[in-house]
């Protein structure tokens, strides 16, 4: 392997697992939606 090869091999993965850690952790920041109470549409 050449080492222009292994460089981009390198950075291609830094990037793939630095966009995956990131939008992991907006995953996880994320605040859970409120759901609606089924009690309050009753008549």
């Amino acid at each position: 392997m050449s080492v222009t090869a292994f460089i981009l091999m390198v950075l291609v993965q830094g990037t793939v697992t630095i966009l995956t850690g990131y939008f992991f952790w907006r995953v996880l920041r994320t605040p859970p939606k409120a759901e609606p109470d089924s009690y309050e549409n009753e008549l």
